[in-house]
């Protein structure tokens, strides 16, 4: 398995992370991994195609908003919630309360309904 490439965090800007999270798919791929922390490729719950899910994640890890790490056959992806809000200062975690995350990045607060 071929090891990807990550972009520096710092050298992102906001413009875009918010474009990667404009496309309703993307932004439901950010709310699931708030929720879980890191997911395999093929446990995503989403209405696309494998090869189309690969063109999000991509987009996603282009834009630094998640990390891929190789776990043997498969690759796990997590937020790179730390770095996105060292960055970036409650953007991620909005974005996320907004999309419907159960569980608000960095604790475990509940969002209001």
């Amino acid at each position: 398995m071929r090891a990807l490439q990550h972009p520096d965090v710092a050298n992102i800007p906001l413009s875009a992370v918010l474009n990667a999270l404009a496309d309703p798919v993307r932004l439901r791929i950010v709310a699931e991994l708030a929720r879980s922390g890191g997911i395999a490729c093929q446990q995503f719950d989403v209405p696309v195609s494998m090869s189309t899910l690969s063109h999000h994640l991509k987009v996603l890890r282009e834009a630094g908003v998640l990390r891929v790490t190789p776990q043997g056959s498969y690759r796990t992806h997590e937020l790179r919630q730390e770095e996105m809000e060292r960055r970036f200062p409650g953007v991620l975690e909005s974005i996320t309360r907004a999309a419907g995350a159960r569980e608000v990045l960095g604790g475990s607060r509940r969002p209001s309904t």
